[in-house]
């Protein structure tokens, strides 16, 4: 019994995770409010989040806003984009639902809408965790997160079962589950993404130049 109620225990670690998730899926809400800043809460989110995965966590709050701060102009760029073209998508799949199986340009159109979403949905998932890590260009964020989803594909595959699962749960099953939401998500891919980010890290640290970008130190002592 006094195990389970050590502090620096498995289960209690476990548990104050869970409930540090909570905490940053209200800060991430809140600060997703005015819609644009969406983005740049999102990265500040998975900075957290990796930085847990490592039990690096610290100041949660204090790391949170740090991250938003530093990432805010580039994270606001990615995201207005990623809006714009899910907009885009949005428009096309209605389209494609009323046309369906009335011509012989569905078939083809739908397909390649298919893999649009798909890649969309990619970099949905990549892009911001990327950003919280590593220093590089706009373009190259994107064709990073396309390179990684594709490469890691059951990292990838795992991702969005977690992101679909905690939806099936808040709409059909629980829905005060919500309080979870993001912040868990995050936390659970952030394990996942654990690994691949460090054998990005390696790699940039041993190439110049190369399609991964010079990784970004996530110190509490850095100055942000």
């Amino acid at each position: 019994m006094n195990s389970l109620l050590n502090p620096e225990g498995k289960v209690m670690v476990f548990f104050t995770k869970i409930a540090y998730s909570a905490y940053l899926n209200i800060l991430w809400f809140f600060c997703c409010l005015p819609i644009v800043t969406a983005g740049a809460s999102t990265t500040a989110l998975f900075y957290v989040t990796l930085k847990m995965a490592k039990d690096e966590e610290g100041n949660v709050t204090k790391s949170f806003f740090r991250a938003f701060r530093q990432n805010f102009r580039k994270a606001t760029v990615i995201w207005l984009i990623l809006l714009a073209l899910g907009i885009v998508l949005a428009a096309d799949g209605y389209i494609f639902y009323h046309m369906r199986f009335e011509n012989a340009v569905w078939t083809v159109g739908t397909a390649v809408f298919l893999v649009a979403v798909a890649a969309y949905a990619i970099v949905l998932m990549y892009i911001f965790p990327l950003l919280a890590r590593f220093e590089n260009t706009v373009k190259a964020m994107f064709l990073n997160s396309i390179m990684l989803g594709m490469r890691f594909l059951l990292c990838t595959a795992a991702m969005a079962a977690i992101y679909f699962v905690m939806v099936f749960v808040v709409i059909n099953v629980f829905t005060p589950a919500i309080i979870f939401g993001e912040g868990l998500c995050a936390l659970l891919c952030s394990h996942l993404l654990s690994n691949i980010l460090l054998m990005c890290e390696r790699k940039a640290e041993g190439t110049e130049g190369e399609a991964v970008s010079n990784h970004k130190a996530i110190s509490e002592n850095e100055s942000i």
